[in-house]
């Protein structure tokens, strides 16, 4: 069973200057955005990281908030500073994920795997 895991970004209210920026790009701010409909942005170490957000709902941003579904993300994938130490189900429902030092990690295999509220259940 699959199961929706959006993880809500707080944009933070910046003027960019010239242009969108990119992976790799230089920033000094803190917050989100969305780089495309299915990825994210995030400001660490004084650098923009892409974030995927491989879900159906993919990115989107609502007033100060960039919401990124990462129901379809996998193992090794980039995740945010705000999702460190929170899992996920991986798309088939057979494993856990978890965010570990910015990087998806897979942490438990399961029969079945479902999210209730914020507790992710692994069933052996």
């Amino acid at each position: 069973m699959r199961h929706l895991l959006l993880v809500s970004l707080f944009a933070s209210l910046f003027a960019v200057g010239c242009g969108t920026p990119k992976a790799g790009d230089s920033c000094n701010v803190t917050g989100f955005l969305c780089a495309s409909g299915t990825a994210a942005l995030e400001c660490k170490v004084g650098k923009w990281v892409e974030l995927p957000c491989k879900g159906t709902l993919g990115c989107k941003r609502e007033g100060d908030v960039v919401k990124c579904d990462m129901t379809g993300n996998v193992e090794n994938d980039a995740c945010a500073s705000s999702a460190e130490r929170k899992g996920l189900c991986t798309a088939d429902g057979k494993a856990t994920l978890e965010c570990l030092d910015g990087t998806l990690k897979k942490t438990n295999v399961c029969r079945t795997c479902m999210v209730s509220g914020e507790t992710v259940v692994c069933q052996p």
